[in-house]
């Protein structure tokens, strides 16, 4: 992997591959640059891509105390090794940061595409707790790592406790101990978006082209996020995959590379 320095001195780590525009691959709460590797490598055939280990995770190192602003700082990092303007893809709560850097970085983020923004803005689900990521903080302050997971799984991402038991046999479940003390990051990323209350209008004045993909059998509430920063951003469009749900990006990446290479013809 190569390396640039953020503003604030973090070490990001990342990987370059392919020839075409450049794209950068955010990824999403609890994952990192591996998990996206097979979308990068369906990506590569169109597209220069940029893969990288988000702040505190995998090969990049991590500065205190945390602000969203840095992670933008890092994004700005990457698009000045890409040229100068990058076109951005995240996912999940990778996709709001995706957006909070567009509404940042200006021309420098030429286009947008998003998968699943976890945006909580109605009753189709309970939202997240008031002080999640206060609580986040505590169990990891207190060294209770599976526990912030077994947090994370329940309030941030809504899975019954029954599947929990068998989430914690899977090994991914040790990889997502590594990174929890980053999963507050992105509990701030998404402020009080998870709350059950509309969008807030003004937050993002983001003009350029946005893509935004959801599954087909995904949960109503990323469908109806989807729709409701369509109605904000004037130049956003909807666009849904047959067959998938919020795992796409990992268990399905041909199928999300596919949708943003055609969406450029």
């Amino acid at each position: 992997m190569e390396t640039v320095i953020s503003k604030d001195g973090t070490q990001i780590a990342y990987t370059k591959q392919g020839t075409g525009p450049s794209i950068i691959l955010i990824s999403s709460a609890a994952a990192d640059y591996q998990d996206a590797s097979p979308l990068a490598e369906h990506l590569s055939v169109n597209f220069t891509v940029y893969n990288y280990d988000r702040r505190g995770r995998g090969r990049s190192t991590d500065t205190s105390p945390y602000e969203t602003a840095r992670e933008v700082e890092d994004i700005e990092a990457l698009i000045a090794v890409a040229g100068g303007q990058a076109y951005l893809f995240g996912s999940s709560s990778g996709a709001v940061l995706a957006l909070e850097a567009a509404n940042l970085l200006g021309d420098s983020v030429a286009k947008l595409f998003l998968y699943e923004p976890p945006f909580i803005i109605n009753d189709s689900r309970k939202p997240v707790p008031n002080d999640y990521v206060e609580h986040l903080n505590a169990l990891i302050k207190a060294g209770k790592r599976s526990e912030a997971v077994e947090y994370f799984a329940s309030e941030a991402l809504g899975i019954p406790g029954e599947y929990i038991g068998y989430m914690k046999s899977d090994p991914s479940w040790n990889k997502m101990e590594s990174l929890a003390h980053t999963l507050a990051y992105d509990g701030i990323i998404m402020g009080t978006t998870q709350s059950g209350n509309p969008l807030p209008t003004g937050r993002w004045n983001v003009t350029i082209p946005t893509l935004i993909m959801t599954g087909e059998n995904s949960e109503p509430l990323f469908h109806d996020a989807a729709h409701a920063l369509v109605e904000l951003l004037p130049r956003a469009a909807a666009h849904s995959l047959a067959g998938q749900d919020h795992s796409a990006v990992i268990m399905a990446p041909e199928v999300v590379a596919k949708a943003i290479v055609d969406s450029e013809r």
